[in-house]
């Protein structure tokens, strides 16, 4: 398994916000956390990340016992993380952008790397453009060039399609799929966008108040299943 969470707590403060979550995701896989607003998505993420206060159970990535490692260890074992709003540094170049992640990877150089230039045709001709010139969807796919320079074994993406126009939608769609399907990054998503994540999905998990109630491979994701859990 590239990621296992066992019997996991995780808290903010004193405050328990998911609880005693098991999760089983293999190793290159595509892997869809679903849930209504407010329910613990972000703070799984988070958690895998090693940025909630502390846990209680054991979480293993790559089969490495990683409950106690500090956020950048994680982060040099391969945990790549797309945060909510995507965190990029508008005062930053694209080019500036990238190359922080990779100081998180192997590569001494810290240049952009060829698969990013590859991906995204429109970061690659605008390397010196800042960040914060950018669209939404042109930031969503620099925040995706970032976390792979890291040179990443699981990709982590909240909510990677929130608030994007719906041509940008379709592109991000396919650069996953490219990622997860050719070569074989494992992916873990959290969405609330049901056909995105039938599209995309080879499993899922869906959360309610910090618990999984639903989990298992993406043909189980009926749609009476969503009208009980994910119809507001």
């Amino acid at each position: 398994m590239m990621l296992e969470l066992q019997d996991v707590t995780s808290f903010y403060g004193k405050t328990p916000i998911l609880q005693n979550v098991d999760l089983s995701v293999p190793e290159g896989s595509c892997f869809c956390v679903l849930g209504k607003n407010g329910v613990g998505k972000t703070t799984l993420m988070r958690t895998i990340m090693g940025l909630t206060t502390r846990i209680t159970g054991k979480l293993s990535i790559a089969g490495q016992d990683a409950t106690s490692q500090p956020t950048y260890e994680r982060a040099i074992a391969g945990v790549g993380y797309i945060p909510q709003g995507r965190g990029i540094l508008g005062k930053f170049t694209v080019r500036e952008n990238i190359q922080l992640g990779t100081f998180a990877s192997n590569d001494a150089a810290h240049g952009v790397p060829p698969l990013c230039l590859e991906l995204f045709p429109y970061l690659a001709e605008n390397l010196d453009k800042r960040a914060g010139h950018l669209s939404g969807g042109q930031q969503q796919q620099l925040a995706i060039a970032r976390a792979l320079a890291t040179d990443p074994k699981v990709l982590l993406l909240d909510e990677p399609t929130e608030g994007i126009q719906p041509n940008i939608v379709k592109e991000i769609e396919l650069t996953l799929r490219r990622l997860n399907k050719e070569i074989g990054l494992t992916l873990i998503l959290t969405e609330q966008h049901i056909k995105v994540a039938r599209e995309l999905s080879d499993y899922f998990a869906v959360l309610e108040n910090g618990r999984v109630v639903e989990t298992g491979p993406i043909a189980a994701l009926t749609d009476e299943l969503v009208e009980r859990h994910l119809t507001i």
